[in-house]
């Protein structure tokens, strides 16, 4: 198995973007956790990097209307370092196409 290996700060998301707003107000919309999204964010990051995937799911045990929610992200890796990606927030679906 191909292991890839991150370093946490290669993977950046802009939290004062407008689309970091709008994937708060979403994920607090569906999301029924007690912690708050900036202590998950680096998980949630890591875990798509880990993946090779441009979203992660909450999974309907964990949301407020018990359905799949899938939220997705376009990736950016920065011209100043090829190691950097940076993740805008897109939009939320219950199912991937």
């Amino acid at each position: 198995m191909n292991q890839i290996a991150f370093d946490r700060n290669q993977l950046q998301i802009n939290f004062l973007s407008y689309s970091y707003h709008q994937f708060e107000s979403d994920f607090y919309r569906y999301s029924n956790f007690d912690i708050p999204l900036v202590f998950l964010i680096d998980d949630i990051l890591f875990s798509m990097a880990k993946s090779q995937k441009n979203y992660f799911k909450l999974n309907k045990k964990n949301t407020t209307d018990h359905q799949d929610h899938y939220f997705l992200f376009e990736i950016e890796t920065l011209h100043e370092s090829q190691l950097v990606r940076k993740y805008s927030y897109l939009k939320t679906m219950t199912s991937i196409p």
